[in-house]
């Protein structure tokens, strides 16, 4: 398969939501490729593998506002949680795991995730969630170990408290992030394994950062890199993100 089928398959299949049987329909019916669901699928797993440590390990500019919000998704059949911690000034996805349990260990990893991108935590950090009790939990579990955050809890619909009241407008970015992502993940109609719900929230995540322009950031995408942005179209922008990633990948072992 060449690059450029390649990044038309994943343009299809992530920006635009569609299913991998659609996708692989489309293929067919615009491109004359036939190429079936599940070869599809198995690209999309091969990408999200080459290009989740270039999306973990990326050197992010951040702001000093982050939320985080928890959404679910169907994996072989039965409801999982995704949690999303997300800089909400710069339009950043900084965490994404998939958990089958909504629990204390789970909120841990998601915030794990978004400390890991700080060289150091600063004094003043700051989590927006919602009412669960598992971050509460979590922030003792990390201050255990000297790592210190506050945690802001916008609880309820209505702004029943001071704190709901001023952090509610950044719960309510986060909460249209996961109306983005429900969009696209809805053609998918739930995930056969874990590793394919892992791959799908990956490569979302990748288009999310690095490849969607966002309105609020005068339509330009959150992290820009010029290797990106010298691509004539969403195609060319996906093979170069994998090739960057895998350059990325070279160099880590060879470091």
């Amino acid at each position: 398969m060449s690059p450029h089928t390649l990044g038309l398959i994943l343009t299809y299949h992530v920006n635009y939501g569609l299913s991998a049987r659609k996708t692989a329909a489309l293929m067919y019916d615009v491109h004359s490729m036939k190429i079936s669901h599940q070869t599809i699928l198995n690209y999309v797993n091969s990408v999200a593998l080459i290009t989740k440590p270039f999306i973990d390990h990326y050197p992010y500019e951040l702001s000093n506002s982050f939320c985080g919000d928890e959404t679910y998704i169907r994996v072989k059949g039965r409801w999982h949680y995704l949690f999303f911690f997300f800089d909400t000034v710069k339009k950043i996805i900084l965490s994404y795991p998939v958990s089958s349990n909504r629990d204390t260990l789970s909120a841990i990893k998601a915030l794990d995730q978004v400390l890991q991108k700080f060289k150091t935590i600063p004094e003043d950090l700051v989590f927006v969630v919602d009412g669960n009790p598992i971050y509460i939990l979590a922030q003792h579990y990390f201050a255990q170990y000297d790592i210190h955050f506050d945690i802001h809890k916008v609880i309820g619909l209505t702004n029943d408290d001071p704190v709901s009241k001023e952090y509610r407008p950044m719960k309510q970015v986060i909460e249209r992030l996961n109306r983005t992502f429900k969009g696209n993940y809805r053609a998918t109609t739930g995930f056969g394994s874990q590793e394919g719900s892992v791959s799908y929230v990956t490569l979302f995540v990748a288009y999310f950062n690095f490849l969607r322009p966002h309105a609020t950031l005068e339509y330009k995408v959150p992290v820009i890199i010029p290797e990106l942005e010298k691509m004539p179209n969403m195609p060319e922008r996906w093979t170069t993100l994998i090739t960057l990633a895998q350059d990325f990948l070279v160099n880590q072992q060879s470091a």
